[in-house]
């Protein structure tokens, strides 16, 4: 919950994925949600060994605070999150080296592509 990252065929889709994986790999998660999106699927906060990975995925510049659904977050997430991709965004991490990255939803909808 909170974030959206770059598709696999999107730039840094594929080094988001390893890196959500580095962190969760063979480890228990714990997912907080209280909600599914409308393809059925589960919207949450992966929580590993206490670590947030949603956060960490933005701190990394490897996804987006996801501000069209952040009043879903509570306000210490938000605050946390939007500080987060503010603060690689400054220090052009991952995708934001790029300077004007293309998010996953504008990707999405240009390439006529449905998440499932």
């Amino acid at each position: 919950m909170g974030i959206d990252a770059p598709e696999k065929k999107q730039a840094f889709g594929q080094k988001s994925q390893e890196h959500l994986s580095d962190l969760i790999f063979d480890k228990t998660v714990t997912v907080e949600y209280s909600k599914n999106d409308k393809y059925g699927r589960t919207v949450g906060k992966i929580l590993v060994d206490g670590v947030d990975a949603n956060l960490e995925q933005v701190k990394t510049g490897l996804a987006w605070h996801y501000k069209k659904y952040e009043r879903e977050q509570s306000a210490d997430d938000r605050d946390l999150y939007a500080k987060a991709e503010e603060q690689a965004r400054f220090e052009k991490r991952g995708l934001w080296v790029d300077v004007e990255p293309t998010s996953p939803w504008d990707w999405r909808r240009n390439e006529n592509i449905v998440r499932k």
